[in-house]
């Protein structure tokens, strides 16, 4: 009997090496090997397609998913649209918007070199002005508004929800209501301070502040209550000030905010045209939204051309600083919005 055990022991032993021996000479070569490779184990042939889904009738697939693809391509179309036409116009020397019904039909890079040309309408003056001005405000309301919020959301004093509510409530008027008293306030302070007064940039800078103050620092407020009082209590433990927390610690883990009111206070500032036009009078001062108007405020001399030309260059600017910055723009969207 024990022979007879030991042989079904060695059958079975070169049996199973027989095998290992192919998978391994299998293995070097690369070939398949049945069951693996996704090949099957049988050579049936099989019929292709076989095991997979069968696709959705039309109807079927419009009724689920179609639709939304057909609006999907109907809002893309809406919106590229203008922006064709506007290159389209920019690149015809005619002058007129009639002339540039037709797409592309004329290809002239005349009236980008009519916009640097002109020395009554400093197209590259604008440009560096409106550059500047939305920079500085920018960065001022950035660094103005996380402040305040951080004050709000960190600290108790007596009035803070008052202040809070307040914010809230003067957001509800817009800024041109108070038009005629900025520009009387800003003759005024010209009188005393004229670096500051009319007809200077700084002086439209802090008018920016102040009108974008308010809606800022509410946003922030609402990203800076996301962020753990934990964190401010250990820095407090280890000897850090309320200073040192907010420069090292939180405006690190809120940059997401700081983009998006950065961005919009640029985007604002740059387009705004009702300010601007009050304020600042000498041409080389001016920024670009009160240059642009000047091509087409003339009813005999109006260049659509030249004023197409122009916007898509001031374009430029905020479509280069969205794409810079689009990474925190969801996220300071959304994150504080939710407490």
């Amino acid at each position: 009997m024990s022979n007879i055990h030991d042989s079904d022991e060695t059958s079975t032993r070169e049996s199973f090496g027989g095998q290992v021996g192919r998978a391994e000479a299998a293995i070097a070569t690369r070939a398949p090997i049945a069951g693996f490779d996704n090949t099957d184990t049988h050579d049936d042939g099989g019929v292709r397609g076989e095991g997979q889904e069968p696709r959705r009738p039309f109807k079927r697939y419009f009724r689920e998913t179609g639709w939304r693809h057909l609006i999907g391509l109907a809002a893309g179309a809406f919106a590229i649209f203008p922006l064709l036409y506007v290159l389209s116009a920019s690149l015809n020397p005619g002058g007129t918007l009639l002339t540039a019904n037709g797409l592309f039909q004329n290809f002239s890079f005349e009236s980008y070199v009519d916009l640097f040309s002109s020395p009554r309408q400093p197209y590259a003056a604008w440009y560096v002005n409106t550059l500047v001005i939305g920079l500085v405000t920018a960065a001022g309301t950035v660094i103005l508004g996380a402040l305040a919020a951080y004050s709000f959301s960190r600290m108790r004093f007596t009035g803070r929800r008052f202040g809070l509510t307040t914010l809230l409530v003067v957001q509800m008027f817009p800024q041109m209501l108070a038009m005629v008293a900025i520009f009387l306030l800003m003759v005024a302070i010209g009188d005393i301070f004229p670096a500051i007064g009319l007809n200077s940039q700084i002086g439209l800078i802090m008018v920016y502040l102040g009108g974008a103050l308010g809606v800022n620092t509410y946003l922030m407020y609402g990203f800076f209550n996301t962020v753990p009082s934990s964190i401010d209590e250990a820095a407090k433990i280890d000897g850090a000030g309320h200073a040192r927390i907010f420069f090292t610690i939180i405006l690190r883990l809120v940059a997401p905010i700081l983009a998006v009111v950065g961005l919009l206070s640029f985007i604002g500032t740059s387009s705004e045209f009702v300010l601007a036009s009050i304020i600042l009078i000498d041409p080389e001062k001016q920024t670009l939204a009160v240059g642009l108007y000047k091509y087409i405020s003339d009813e005999f001399s109006q260049n659509w051309s030249i004023f197409a030309a122009g916007a898509v260059l001031a374009a430029i600017l905020p479509v280069g600083l969205f794409l810079a910055l689009q990474r925190y723009i969801v996220g300071g969207l959304t994150a504080g919005s939710v407490k």
